[in-house]
């Protein structure tokens, strides 16, 4: 089986992360991990919190904490949301661990060995009201490009045009609203991604023909517009600091590393964390170095990441003229809006992870961010649509499956799987519709299209719902109680492989479903097609419980409060 290393965009880490960046990077590749180590692979998941820049220091100053206490105490709170969606990281690390520190140093070693980093004298906005340089994203005006009022210094969110601070309209502090900046003159170290551009061209045109179209018409766009050479230094007081060995006067002079330098580098340092804890079993490099031919790489972020996953870092990689692992596919997302608007971290628009976690259990989430997933396009969130996704989906194709099955069966046979007759004829239907409908998950999943596996997904669960309107045991036991025998326990037997297959989507659910059945042995990982059309993994005289009510439905009375509290539309249709 081959080798999978997942990294999902670092999570920043100034405040709770709202559904958006749920489902734009973290929850499907979790979900893609689950799957693959489900089907025997192994399987490296890694994140970390990206802790370095303004926003940490300005959020630190406002929470009267030093600038390293807040970003632990932030990163605990984080990792604990993260736990409770289930996330299944092998390592959620910190960028600004020491390992991140000592490779981000090496990189820019070697860049600077190989003249790939050169140091350059500018000028730099400072502001006179707030008595400091302002790093890019701290300088906020009109983007020339799209005419968004509120695009920062790095790059307009809005267009995603990577800008820096004087091409900025009418350009003002972010931290103080002032528009009495000046330019001074400073040094800073710059990435000569213009040397580079002819390597990572060729590298995009060699990897990236099976990435999605919105991740490599976002690579090509940069590259059509020529790659500028970037300053990739800051005047911080937290970060991780230039080496003195190669930069003495910059070092002495406190400069840090731009954050985007270091975040992307921090995957590796993540693992390397990961690697040091257990240094006897576990070695980082056999993920990271030489191993082209060993490690197929895949990377999920939203839209906004992908010019500096698919052209900064890999430029960073190629200019260290060592053989470190590139990205082999790029799953990017577009936006998860809010009626309509975008999510927004900065002013609380949209529903938040923790407010998630308070209202309802993660597998709702789960379920509903996957099943909608904003691959193709942007999509939004509404409180009507999530009621009746969870509603639909949830609580009637498969918690009702679940419950009246179980529940009927006990009441009829006891708390064990009944016997009854041979399968016959509709078993035999069921078991093929069932594979082929597998076959289909499989292949999404596959090719990491969650939409689809999610249909192909809620495809199997209702495939039990028409079986059981089809033979309709409740008639069955009056006439024909081996037959509703049978019926109940092919039934069973869904409900069993529905654990198995839906464990990547909703983990607690599936766990739930399976321990439900008192099995020998249960350690199935997967399902395959002779399996899915024999539906035998559950035989008769097996002891099971019913579980409580797998998925409760919403209310009209639940929504009116959702609506009120988060805001929304309550006349939205159905």
């Amino acid at each position: 089986m081959a080798r999978h290393l997942i990294t999902s965009a670092l999570p920043y880490i100034n405040g709770i992360k709202h559904l958006g960046n749920m489902v734009g990077s973290m929850l499907p590749a979790d979900v893609y991990a689950r799957y693959l180590r489900q089907r025997g692979h192994e399987v490296l998941y890694i994140c970390a919190t990206d802790e370095h820049g303004t926003p940490a220091e300005l959020a630190a100053k406002e929470a009267g904490l030093p600038v390293d206490v807040f970003c632990a105490q932030a990163h605990d709170t984080q990792k604990a949301i993260y736990d409770g969606f289930e996330l299944s990281f092998d390592h959620f690390g910190r960028s600004s661990s020491a390992q991140n520190v000592d490779i981000t140093q090496r990189f820019a070693r070697r860049l600077h060995a190989n003249g790939f980093i050169e140091e350059r004298a500018i000028r730099q906005v400072y502001s006179l009201d707030d008595e400091r340089f302002l790093p890019d994203r701290y300088i906020v005006g009109t983007c020339p490009h799209c005419g968004y009022d509120k695009a920062r210094g790095d790059q307009c969110e809005n267009c995603t045009r990577v800008l820096d601070p004087t091409d900025l309209i009418e350009p003002r502090s972010a931290i103080s609203g002032s528009s009495r900046l000046e330019v001074r003159e400073t040094k800073h170290l710059f990435l000569l991604q213009s040397e580079l551009a002819a390597e990572v061209e060729a590298w995009i045109d060699a990897n990236s023909a099976d990435w999605p179209t919105l991740a490599s018409s976002i690579a090509r766009k940069w590259l059509t517009e020529g790659l500028q050479d970037r300053a990739i230094t800051r005047d911080l007081d937290w970060g991780v600091p230039v080496p003195a060995d190669t930069w003495p006067e910059l070092a002495a002079e406190g400069k840090v590393f731009y954050v985007w330098f270091d975040a992307p580098i921090e995957y590796i340092g993540s693992t390397k964390e990961w690697s040091d804890a257990d240094p006897e079993n576990r070695d980082w490099k056999s993920w990271w170095y030489e191993a082209d031919d060993t490690v197929r790489y895949t990377e999920f972020m939203a839209k906004d990441n992908v010019p500096f996953h698919t052209v900064m870092f890999p430029a960073t990689q190629l200019g260290t003229r060592e053989p470190w692992k590139k990205v082999d596919f790029v799953k990017a997302f577009n936006w998860l809006n809010y009626y309509g608007g975008k999510f927004s971290t900065s002013q609380r628009r949209g529903v938040f992870t923790d407010a998630a976690l308070e209202l309802l259990p993660a597998d709702y989430w789960r379920y509903f961010l996957m099943a909608n997933a904003p691959e193709s396009d942007d999509t939004s969130f509404t409180w009507e649509l999530f009621t009746a996704s969870v509603n639909k989906d949830l609580a009637d194709t498969l918690g009702n499956f679940v419950n009246r099955v179980l529940s009927f069966s006990r009441k009829r046979f006891g708390d064990q799987v009944p016997a009854g007759a041979p399968a016959g004829d509709a078993e035999a239907r069921l078991g093929e519709q069932i594979a082929g409908l597998l076959s289909e998950y499989e292949i999404h999943l596959e090719a990491v299209q969650f939409r689809k596996a999610a249909q192909s997904l809620r495809a199997l669960w209702s495939a039990g719902n028409s079986y059981l309107e089809e033979k309709a045991p409740w008639l069955e036991i009056k006439t024909d109680p081996d037959g509703a025998a049978l019926t109940l326990r092919t039934a069973m037997n869904l409900i069993h492989l529905y654990a198995v297959l839906s464990e990547p989507f909703i983990p607690s659910s599936a766990k739930t479903m399976r321990t439900a059945f008192t099995l020998p042995s249960d350690d199935a990982r997967w399902v395959t097609p002779d399996e899915a059309r024999a539906l035998a993994a559950v035989p008769a005289g097996t002891a099971f419980t019913v579980p409580p009510v797998l998925f409760a439905k919403i209310t009209d009375e639940d929504l009116e409060s959702y609506v009120e509290r988060f805001g929304g539309d309550p006349d939205a249709d159905l």
